[in-house]
């Protein structure tokens, strides 16, 4: 149980921010710097219900969120109450990200009072331009990851643009926003919609290729667990590893589905193995009965594997 907890709900329920804010105490922590979450899962910061089953969740991130759901009245006790669970947690497993509020409706207060409380990352949602990124990337503390979501005309125009630092890590497709920002209807987001598809595939490669972590899209329909795991087998054959989830439900289901990650990289690591014995042989091509046909492309995918494991 977090320290202090019944004077903090009792601070909470009165609406006395002030009592509120002497429990947010900045302490140093020991960042979790993993990139290989699988489940980013969506936990409100005004619900302290939902804050207190942090460490109980199956999810490998935990969006301490600040945005949407939340609202105008419970912003300000949303902002304390994350911090609070921030100096609580000054160390964690599950990667915590804080997602602000857009840049202009207070997202750059936000982070210059996070910066005291050291989250894991920022997400920043609503973004827009390069130059947005780079005002937010000079704010944010050295040591803290900036994640974007990419949910505007502008930043989908502009996605190849927007890692301006190594910090900048990972980006979330926002792709409700983003249909709503273009004009379609919701109703067009079905797993046979070409548009989707291209837009699916667009995103990974172009975030791939930057070497930025792609998170696929929230599925809102939470209760409808057959339809997302459709959804989970689709964005894992294209190649996405990641997908951001709104109930533990979810995230236990995209953790399962994504768990082999380990074997292909001990797949790797065999086929690393034989192609470097077959090399000092002479032989760069060669068929093996476990793995097919291997040659130098093959190998080199596999080393690819093995580093992005490590990072």
């Amino acid at each position: 149980m977090i320290d202090n907890f019944e004077s903090i709900k009792k601070a909470y329920d009165a609406r006395d921010l002030k009592a509120l804010d002497a429990f947010a105490v900045a302490k140093s922590r020991t960042l979790n710097k993993k990139n290989d979450f699988r489940s980013a899962l969506m936990l409100s910061c005004n619900n302290l219900n939902h804050l207190l089953k942090i460490e109980s969740l199956e999810a490998d991130c935990i969006i301490l969120n600040l945005e949407d759901g939340v609202s105008k009245q419970d912003k300000h006790f949303a902002l304390v109450l994350c911090a609070i669970f921030l100096s609580y947690y000054r160390e964690c497993s599950k990667k915590l990200v804080v997602r602000v509020n857009a840049l202009n409706q207070g997202g750059y207060e936000e982070i210059t009072y996070l910066n005291q409380f050291s989250p894991d990352a920022v997400r920043v949602p609503k973004i827009r331009t390069k130059k947005e990124v780079e005002l937010v990337n000079a704010l944010l503390n050295d040591d803290i990851e900036l994640h974007l979501s990419i949910e505007t005309n502008e930043a989908w125009q502009n996605l190849s643009q927007l890692k301006i630092d190594k910090r900048v890590t990972t980006f979330y497709l926002g792709i409700l926003d983003l249909f709503a920002e273009m004009g379609l209807s919701q109703s067009l987001i079905s797993r046979d919609n070409p548009t989707v598809l291209y837009m699916l595939s667009h995103f990974l490669v172009t975030c791939e290729t930057m070497g930025v972590k792609p998170v696929s899209f929230v599925y809102q329909d939470y209760k409808n667990l057959a339809e997302f795991s459709r959804w989970i087998e689709l964005e894992k054959r294209m190649g996405y590893t990641t997908k951001g989830c709104i109930s533990p439900a979810q995230a236990e289901l995209v953790n399962q589905a994504f768990v082999d990650e380990a074997k292909q990289i001990q797949r790797a690591h065999a086929i690393v193995k034989l192609f470097e014995l077959h090399r000092d042989e002479g032989i760069t091509g060669f068929s093996d009965e476990e793995f097919g046909f291997v040659d130098e492309p093959i190998y080199k995918g596999a080393l690819a594997l093995i580093e992005k494991s490590r990072l």
